[in-house]
């Protein structure tokens, strides 16, 4: 029980590491506040972040717990004679979902296009002239290990 308790604990405390840098990245390329600000929204900025945060924990619970997000299945066994409206319904959501999908993923990566504009800019203001490829370097080292090392724990099959 102590031992399960634990896994408990360490999982809780990866899920916050994971999310609390996925909100850094988010906070860091000022995306929210750009998206209220070329909307001329700026009242709905806290709500913005809302979402954000909703969106996140909701896709985690349906990626996490697998089971409760095949809604279309159980409609589909519940009320089989309406197969092609639930398939129906199944492609527009798709669609929806892909277009927003889109448009967010498009738009943090300019954002965060944007923002490696400003690391020579940054790196002039601090007198950090000597190094600075060394320190891209490093990062996409990092990145580089860090995906070899998913793939070769097959840490992509764990369900």
């Amino acid at each position: 029980m102590g031992r399960m308790i634990l896994l408990a604990v360490i999982a809780g405390s990866y899920g916050l590491l994971s999310a609390a840098g996925v909100f850094t990245v988010l906070v860091a390329v000022g995306l929210v506040p750009r998206f209220a600000g070329k909307t001329h929204t700026a009242k709905k900025v806290f709500l913005y972040e809302e979402m954000v945060i909703m969106g996140t924990i909701f896709g985690s619970f349906l990626s996490i717990f697998e089971r409760y997000s095949q809604a279309a299945a159980f409609l589909q066994g519940r009320f089989p004679q309406h197969i092609l409206l639930w398939n129906g319904a199944g492609v527009v959501f798709q669609a929806v979902f892909g277009i927003f999908s889109g448009m967010f993923i498009g738009c943090l990566a300019l954002a965060i296009a944007e923002m490696l504009d400003s690391i020579p800019i940054f790196a002039r203001r601090i007198s950090f002239r000597h190094g600075i490829g060394c320190a891209i370097l490093s990062m996409a080292i990092g990145k580089l290990c860090g995906s070899l090392f998913f793939f070769w724990q097959e840490m992509h099959q764990v369900v």
